[in-house]
C-alpha cells in the first residue's frame, strides 16, 4: 500500500463525515424486523409449559389449577416392553404397540404394592386408585384392568423431582434400596432384588443426586454471597491498579520476563550438558536413535547421550535465536513498552471507559435472552399430535386422530382394541414445516447482533483513545466527552460500516457451528476420508474467524478516525500493518505477556486469599468466614468473576494500545517533526525514536 501523505485539515478523529455502508445498515434494519416479527410468532404459537409442566398420555399438562389436572406430579407406568412388567421403571426390551401410559396423581407412591394384593383389602385398594387412570370402572376384574391399562401392575415407593415421580433409590453402606427395602413383590409371588430397577433408575439417580448437589450448593451461595461481592470488588480494585502501574512497571516487567527466559534456556542448555557428560561410558548409552527405533516408553531415550546431545543442540539455537532478535529488535521492544506506558495514561485521562463495557455486557444480556427466550419458543410450538395404538392388526394403526372424534369414528369399528393416544408434539402446517430454518435464522441472527454490539464497542473505545492520541496538548485540547461522542457518532454515521463487518463474522461463526453439529453427527461414522474432510474445514474456518477478527478491529479502528466505509478502512488498516509488521509482532507480543501476567497475578491473587478465607486458615477472620458444605463453590465463583472483571478492564486497555499504535504509525507516515507537520506523539516516544518537533521541547 501507499504510505499516508500528510493533511492539513486533519486533527485527530473526524467531525464532519457522512454515513457509511447505508446499504449494510438497511439490511440490518429489515433484518431486525424480520427477527421481532419470528420472536411475535413464536411467543403466539409457543408454549414452554412443554418445557416445565409434564404432560398425561392424553398431552394436558399436569398441575394447571381450574383444570381437569390440578394434582402436580406425573406417574407413568405399563412400560412399552413385550411383558407387561409394570411400575414406573423396567428393562429394556423389544417396545411394544402402546406407548407408556402417563397420569398425573397429587402424590408419588410410598410403598410398595401390587394391584392384586391391594384388591384384598378395601383400604389399599383406595389408596392404590388414586394411581390409577381417573373414571376407571372399579367394578371391573383383575386381569381386565391390568390389560386395559387402567392401573399399574405394581407401585414403587418414590419421590417427586421436576413434578415426576422417580423411584426413591438409596445406598446406605453400600446396599442399594427403594424405600428401605431391599426386595420388592413382582405380583406373581416372588420376590426380586431393587437392584433389577437400577438399570431403569440409572438416570434418574443421576437427577436426584443431582438435586441434592445443587440444594448445597445453593445453600452456599446463600450464606457466602456478599462475601464473594467483597472478592469481586477487590479484584476490580486490583484490575484498576494494576493498570495504573503499567505507565511505571511495564518496562520493568518485560524486561524481567526476557531475562527469565534467557536465564531458564541457559539453565536448559547446562543441565541437558551435564547429563550428556554423565552418560559418558555407560552401557547402551552410545546407541543411535535409528538404531534404537520408536518406543511408546519414552523414558527409554533418556538414557541415550544422542537424545541429551539433540536437546542440547536445539536449546543453543532457540538461545541464540533469543538473543540476535533481542539485539536487533531492542528498539522496537522500546517503543511497544513506551506505548503500552502511554496507553495506561490514556486511559487515566478517559476513566469513564473502564465503565464502558458494563454497556457492551448488558447489550450483550439482552442479545442472548431474546435469542434464548425465542429458541425456546420456537421449540415447544409445536401441536399435539394423536395417533392410533393397538394391540392387534388394523389398518389404521400409526394414523393421527382426534380423541375427540375418536369414539364416533369408524376405527373403533374396526379395530374394538385401538386407542387415540397422545404421541408426540409435532405439527404439519407450514409453519411447523418451516421451524427448523426459523431456528437456523435465530441462531444466525443471534452472532450477527453480538458481533455488532461488540463492534460498537470497540469503535466507542477506538473513538475516545484517538482523541487523546491526536490532541497536540494532552489532555487540555481533547474534547469535553470523549467517549459519549464516540459512541454517538458510530450510531450516527456508522451503523451499516458495523453491521458490514459483523455480518461476514457472523457467516464464519454460523459455518463453523454447522460444521461442529456435522463433526458430532458424524462421531459414529466410519467414513475417515469424510472426518479428516471435516477436520480440514473446521481449521480453516477457525483461522479464517481470527484473522476475520483481527481485520475487523483495526478496520473499526480506522473507521473511529477517519469515518470511511468498512472495506476502505479495513484495507488501510491491513497495509498500514503490513508496512510495519515487525513492529505489530513485537508490540502484539509484549501485550500478551503483560495481559496474561496480569489476569494471572489478579486472578491467582484474589483466588488465593479466597482460599484462606473460606478455609478458616486466616486467624484474624476465622470465626468471620461462613460454615460451607463446599468450600470450592464460592472460591470457584471468586476466581472466575475476577478473571471476567480482569478480562474487562484489560480489553479496553488492549483497545487503547491498539488504537495508540495505529494512530503512531500514522503520525509517523503523515508527519515530518516541521512546524507544519509537527508530530502527535507523547515526548517519550520521540526521544526513543529520535524525533524532534521545530521549536518544541521535548521533555
Amino acid at each position: 500500500g501507499t504510505p499516508q501523505k500528510y493533511d492539513p485539515t486533519f486533527k485527530g478523529p473526524i467531525y464532519d463525515r457522512g454515513c457509511t455502508d447505508v446499504i449494510c445498515c438497511v439490511l440490518l434494519v429489515v433484518a431486525i424486523v424480520g427477527y421481532v416479527v419470528v420472536g411475535v410468532v413464536a411467543w403466539t404459537h409457543g408454549d414452554p409449559r412443554k418445557v416445565i409442566h409434564p404432560t398425561d398420555s392424553r398431552g394436558q399438562f399436569c398441575g394447571q389449577q381450574g383444570t381437569p389436572n390440578d394434582p402436580l406430579v406425573l406417574l407413568e407406568f405399563q412400560c412399552p416392553t413385550t411383558q407387561v412388567r409394570g411400575g414406573l421403571w423396567c428393562h429394556l426390551q423389544p417396545p411394544r404397540v402402546l406407548p407408556p401410559v402417563q397420569i398425573c396423581v397429587s402424590r408419588c407412591p410410598e410403598r410398595y404394592m401390587t394391584y392384586l394384593t391391594a384388591r384384598s383389602s378395601p383400604a389399599e385398594l383406595s389408596y392404590y386408585r388414586d394411581f390409577c387412570v381417573p373414571g376407571s370402572d372399579p367394578r371391573k376384574g383383575a386381569l381386565e384392568v391390568l390389560k386395559d391399562r387402567e392401573c399399574p401392575a405394581m407401585l414403587i415407593p418414590s419421590t417427586p423431582l421436576a413434578r415426576r415421580c422417580f423411584p426413591a433409590i438409596q445406598a446406605k453402606k453400600g446396599v442399594i434400596m427403594v424405600g428401605n427395602e431391599t426386595t420388592y413383590d413382582d405380583g406373581h409371588g416372588r420376590r426380586r432384588n431393587v437392584t433389577e430397577l437400577l438399570e431403569g433408575a440409572k438416570k434418574a439417580n443421576v437427577v436426584l443426586e443431582t438435586r441434592q448437589l445443587a440444594m448445597k450448593i445453593f445453600e452456599d451461595y446463600t450464606v457466602s454471597w456478599y462475601w464473594i461481592i467483597i472478592g469481586l470488588v477487590i479484584a476490580m480494585v486490583a484490575s484498576l491498579i494494576f493498570i495504573v502501574l503499567l505507565r511505571f512497571l511495564a518496562g520493568v516487567m518485560v524486561w524481567v520476563m526476557i531475562v527469565m527466559v534467557i536465564l531458564v534456556m541457559g539453565y536448559g542448555i547446562f543441565h541437558c550438558y551435564m547429563e550428556y557428560a554423565k552418560l559418558k561410558g555407560e552401557a547402551g548409552s552410545d546407541v543411535s536413535l535409528a538404531e534404537l527405533g520408536f518406543h511408546t516408553d519414552l523414558r527409554v531415550y533418556l538414557h541415550l547421550r544422542q537424545t541429551w546431545l539433540a536437546f542440547l543442540i536445539i536449546l543453543c539455537v532457540v538461545e541464540l535465536v533469543i538473543i540476535l532478535l533481542l539485539i536487533f529488535l531492542r528498539k522496537r521492544i522500546l517503543i511497544a513498552i513506551a506505548l503500552i506506558k502511554e496507553a495506561s495514561r490514556a486511559v487515566g485521562h478517559v476513566m469513564s471507559s473502564l465503565l464502558f463495557p458494563l454497556c457492551t455486557f448488558f447489550l450483550l444480556c439482552l442479545c442472548i435472552s431474546y435469542w434464548a427466550s425465542t429458541a425456546v419458543f420456537l421449540s415447544t410450538s409445536n401441536e399435539a399430535v394423536y395417533k392410533v395404538f393397538n394391540e392387534s392388526a388394523c389398518p389404521f394403526s400409526g394414523h393421527t386422530c382426534r380423541p375427540e372424534t375418536f369414539n364416533t369414528s369408524n376405527v373403533t369399528k374396526l379395530c374394538p382394541d385401538a386407542q387415540c393416544l397422545f404421541a408426540f408434539y409435532g405439527g404439519e402446517t407450514n409453519y411447523h414445516k418451516y421451524l427448523i430454518v426459523l431456528q437456523f435464522f435465530n441462531v444466525f441472527m443471534f452472532f450477527w447482533l453480538a458481533n455488532f454490539v461488540l463492534a460498537l464497542g470497540q469503535v466507542t473505545l477506538a473513538g475516545a483513545f484517538a482523541s487523546y492520541y491526536w490532541a497536540f496538548k494532552k489532555p487540555d485540547d481533547m474534547p469535553a466527552f470523549p467517549l459519549f461522542s464516540a459512541f454517538g457518532r458510530a450510531l450516527r454515521y456508522h451503523t451499516g460500516s458495523l453491521a458490514f463487518g459483523s455480518l461476514i463474522l457472523a457467516i464464519v461463526q454460523v459455518i463453523r457451528v454447522t460444521l461442529e453439529y456435522l463433526d458430532h453427527r458424524l462421531k459414529a461414522a466410519e467414513n475417515k476420508f469424510a472426518k479428516f474432510l471435516l477436520s480440514c474445514l473446521k481449521c480453516c474456518f477457525w483461522c479464517l474467524e481470527k484473522f476475520i477478527k483481527f481485520l475487523n478491529r483495526n478496520a473499526y479502528i480506522m473507521i473511529a478516525v477517519y469515518g470511511t466505509n468498512f472495506c476502505t478502512s479495513a484495507r488501510n488498516a491491513f497495509f498500514l500493518l503490513m508496512r510495519n509488521i515487525i513492529r505489530v509482532a513485537v508490540l502484539d507480543k509484549v501485550t500478551d505477556f503483560l495481559f496474561f501476567l496480569g489476569k494471572l497475578l489478579i486472578v491467582g491473587s484474589v483466588g488465593i486469599l479466597a482460599f484462606f478465607f473460606f478455609t478458616h486458615r486466616i486467624k484474624l477472620v476465622q470465626d468471620t468466614a461462613p460454615p460451607l458444605n463446599y468450600y470450592w463453590v464460592p472460591i470457584l465463583t471468586v476466581i472466575v468473576g475476577s478473571y471476567l472483571i480482569a478480562h474487562g478492564f484489560f480489553s479496553v486497555y488492549g483497545m487503547c494500545v491498539d488504537t495508540l499504535f495505529l494512530c503512531f504509525l500514522e503520525d509517523l507516515e503523515r508527519n515530518d517533526g516541521s512546524a507544519e507537520k509537527p508530530y502527535f506523539m507523547s515526548p517519550n516516544l520521540r526521544k526513543l525514536l529520535k524525533k524532534t518537533n521545530q521549536g518544541q521541547p521535548d521533555a
